[in-house]
Formats: structure tokens, sequence, C-alpha cells
């Protein structure tokens, strides 16, 4: 309620949009185009048919190769109104902003005051983001599903089945390579399925198709982000930006090789200088300093939203470029449905931009708070879990306070006492470590995957 009362005064999500530096181009008015085709053609004559009295007018068409020009328009937030899923955006951006906000005062609050026994109540907030992010993701892609021309449908399906296989191909690669924490006896100690409900086996086939899930909704956001980057890479001349543009391009190849021992970890842990043996920095530095990367790589994303938003606002007078190449005739209504739809959708292709980032930057958030890490660089080795549950001064406290308690209060919170204890044996910091650390890798190979397709579609493939 109280972020309902306020996005209408204060949105994050709106101001992204409205805050001047994005312009979209306007579609010509009729009248304009039969000025213009007036121009050309001094001797157009009008033809028209007669049926049952009424007079029925030919559609409009003009030359393709007509001397337009658009105009452009900076975004008002009257504009935002005929677009598309913009109160989808609004509202994930705007939830999003609150949760992080919430997040952070949770942390400094357990950074300051320590409390033990407590349940992190900012994990539930960044629950709830991801449950947004994949309904949205999941409204987007039935949204392609629904066409039933262009090949998205079919395009959809193959890429799950290509993420279901590569899921299960990287499941089976041992941790000497890939350090997760998913496997019995890894060098972090974990241990998830000595004590579990399910088998190995079991739970390796679920988090496969988990995995070609998220890949199938992360396709299109991949696809349409080569696009924009190629876009994005010739409308700016300056190196700096290009630059930036490059590593945002490549970070989530760089979220990837965070977790690849043999190129990232074993190099700073146990780097070979000559005869000496010296490790940089220790595990628990080296974790701390995983998750900083992935935060930065998150906001230069964002920060680089609105060269990318603008490079596709910028495709309404690429494709008016392009059709003047073309010969023949073009009715006005399909022109302005050309020039027309590229801002109508523009949500849509915020969202696909934005999602896969929200994704990142809260499971990166539960990684640290479930997994038991620190934002200190220098941590110690034994940090205490927000999440645990000390059940046992509870117990005390209930057996001791109320002496006169009937015995049938006090059994019930031994046994709620004895299923938590049982639960927390199971979820422990360190399965949730090796999943969420799973899950955070995943999300940024199959953002790379169908960037890198789709940087090789429109690079190669739509030139040919």
């Amino acid at each position: 309620i109280v972020i309902q009362k306020i996005i209408p005064h204060y949105s994050f999500a709106r101001w992204l949009l409205c805050s001047g530096s994005l312009r979209w181009y306007q579609h010509p008015t009729e009248d304009e185009l039969r000025s213009l085709a007036g121009k050309q053609q001094k001797t157009k004559s009008k033809k028209d048919r007669r049926n049952n009295g009424h007079i029925e007018n030919k559609p409009l068409t003009i030359p393709k190769d007509i001397d337009l020009q658009l105009e452009t328009k900076c975004i008002t937030e009257v504009d935002t109104l005929a677009l598309h899923y913009f109160p989808e955006f609004q509202w994930l951006v705007d939830f999003t902003v609150a949760a992080t906000v919430v997040y952070l005062i949770t942390e400094l609050y357990y950074t300051v005051a320590q409390p033990s026994g407590e349940m992190n109540i900012s994990v539930v907030w960044c629950l709830l983001v991801l449950a947004f992010v994949i309904k949205t993701l999941f409204s987007l892609t039935a949204f392609y599903f629904k066409l039933e021309e262009g090949g998205e449908r079919s395009l959809c399906i193959t890429f799950a089945f290509f993420f279901f296989v590569k899921a299960m191909a990287i499941l089976i690669v041992t941790e000497n390579y890939l350090e997760f924490g998913l496997e019995t006896g890894d060098t972090t100690g974990s241990v998830l399925f000595s004590r579990g409900p399910i088998s190995k086996l079991t739970f390796k086939l679920i988090l496969a198709l988990l995995c070609s899930l998220i890949g199938a909704f992360l396709t299109f956001p991949g696809l349409r982000l080569a696009q924009m980057h190629l876009d994005a890479l010739n409308l700016t001349t300056a190196k700096v930006t290009q630059t930036l543009l490059h590593i945002n391009f490549l970070s989530p190849l760089i979220m990837v090789l965070l977790w690849v021992k043999p190129i990232t970890k074993d190099y700073l842990l146990n780097p070979a200088l000559g005869k000496e043996s010296m490790p940089l920095m220790t595990e628990e530095t080296y974790d701390t300093l995983r998750l900083w990367a992935i935060l930065l790589l998150c906001v230069l994303r964002l920060a680089m939203m609105r060269h990318h938003l603008q490079a596709y606002l910028n495709l309404a007078q690429k494709g008016v470029e392009q059709m003047k190449k073309e010969a023949g005739r073009i009715s006005t209504i399909d022109l302005q449905k050309m020039v027309a739809r590229v801002f109508y959708y523009l949500c849509v292709i915020a969202l696909q931009y934005v999602a896969p980032l929200v994704m990142l930057l809260h499971t990166t958030f539960l990684l640290k708070t479930l997994g038991g890490h620190s934002w200190g660089v220098y941590s110690e080795e034994d940090l205490p879990c927000p999440m645990e549950i000390n059940s046992d001064p509870a117990v005390v406290a209930v057996a001791t306070a109320a002496p006169g308690l009937a015995v049938v209060a006090q059994a019930s919170v031994v046994q709620l006492s004895v299923a938590l204890g049982g639960l927390r044996t199971v979820f422990t910091p360190l399965l949730f470590r090796g999943l969420l650390s799973f899950l955070t890798w995943w999300i940024a190979a199959c953002l790379f995957s169908t960037s890198i397709f789709g940087l090789f579609y429109h690079q190669y493939l739509m030139a040919a």
C-alpha cells in the first residue's frame, strides 16, 4: 500500500523513461504524407468507386522513396500511457527499488546490532522480487507464443531444449572446474545430499528443468540485447562510451568466469610465483570480491540502459531509411504502423533489458544472506548466518518463564523446535550457497549464450 501511494509522486521507472534523455520518432500524419506525395506527383488523379451512392476511397499509397523526415520528441508522462506493458515495467522497477532499499537497511541493521535468532526479512523481499520477475518474463514469453507467424515459438522451444541439455552437461562437471558446492566432498566441504528428502539424481533433474525454463525466458532478452548493442555502438562515437558498452555486453561472461576455478580462483589463491606459492587472498575474501564484482557489473548495466533504449527507438528512423532504398509504393497506414510500433513496444524492450538485471542482483543478495557470506573484504572464517534459528533458548524460555504451563503446550513447543532443527540440518547455509551460486552463474551463462547467438545472427546472418 505504501509503494502504491509513493509511485504516483516518485517513480524510478517513470524517471528512467521521462527524464528527457530519450527521444522517440513520431509517425507522420496522413495530411503530411499526402502533401509530400503531392509535391512529387503533380498530376495525381483520384479514383473513386461508387457503391449504392456511397463513395469509397482507395487506401492512399505513396512512393517508398519519398523525402520523409521524422520528427522527434522527448518522452513525457502522457506518452507513457499508450505504451504496452508500462504498468508491469513501472511496478517491477519500483518494487525492485523498494526491495533493494529494504535489503540495504536490513544489512546495516545486522551489521550494527548483530542480532541472533531473528529471521532476515530482506530474504522475503528478494524472493518476492524474483517471483515478479519470473511472472513478467513468463507473460512476455507467452506473448511471443501467441504469434502465429515469425518463428518465435519454435525458437523459444529450441532454446529450452538446448538449455536443458546444457544444464545436464554442466551438472556433471566436477568441482575442480566449476566451483558451486553442489557435490559431496568438494573443496568448500559442503555436503548437500547426505541428509535430504530426495536423491542427487532427482535433485539435478529438477534443477535442469528449472534451468531450461530460465533459459527459455532469457532467450528473447538476450537476442534483443545483441541488436541494441550493435545499434548503440553505431550511435555513439565516444571511445569511453564504446568501451563501457563492450564491458556491459561481456559482463555475463565475466560473471561466468568468476566460478571457473582454473581461470580465476586458482590464479588468485595459489599463484605460481617462482618456487614459492603465496596466496593473494583467502577463499572468504575471494567470495566477497566475487559478490562485489557482480554488483558493479549490474550497476554498469543499469547505467548503460538509456544508450540501449535510445538505440532501439532509432529503429523507426532506420526503418524509414531502409524503405527509401526500396522500389514501389506503400500505404500510409502501413508506414504509420511501422513508425509507431517502435515506440509503443518500448516498455517490452525495457522489461527485457531490466528483468535479467533484477534477477542477477537479487539472486546475488540471496547468495550473500543465505549463503553466509560477508560484504567485508577481510571477513572472518566462521560468519554467523542471519537465517539461523536458535531453538534451544526458546525451549528453555518457555520452560522457565512459565513453570505452570500446560504439558501439552510444552510438548508442542518441543515438537516445533525439533522440526525446525531438522529443517536446519537440511537447509544449511552451505546448501543455499551451492544452489544460489549455481543459479547466479546459470542466469549469466544463459544471457551470454543468447546474446552471442543474437550478435552472430544480426551481424552475419542478417547481413548475408
